[in-house]
């Protein structure tokens, strides 16, 4: 190991502080499920979901107290989850409903050969 090389002592308090907030995230996001928002319910639960990762990634993984490259990468990333999340949702409220199947139920067939 260099001597240059930085190591941030974290608080077990904060990790403490980090794991209550993912579990109330977890409660959120069971609960939101459970709630019929329309399409919201998806734009919610990727909410939870980014909000979630990037606890795990700036403390858990210590992405706060890397070095600028290693910032930099991590930037990259949400940059291009938030163009995969723009283009799924996009796509998502693009979509036209499906057809009710109850409303014309389809015709039996009693052709018997």
């Amino acid at each position: 190991m260099s001597e240059n090389s930085q190591h941030h002592v974290v608080s077990p308090k904060l990790y403490a502080a980090i794991l209550v907030a993912l579990l109330i995230g977890t409660v959120l996001t069971v609960q939101a499920a459970k709630i019929d928002l329309k399409q919201w319910n998806i734009v919610l639960a990727l909410t939870i979901a980014t909000i979630k990762m990037s606890l795990v990634i700036l403390f858990f993984m210590h992405g706060k107290y890397s070095s600028r490259r290693t910032q930099l990468v991590i930037i990259s990333g949400f940059f291009w989850l938030a163009i995969m999340l723009g283009l799924t949702l996009t796509d998502y409220t693009a979509r036209k409903p499906e057809p009710s199947r109850s409303a014309n139920p389809p015709a039996l067939a009693t052709h018997r050969a």
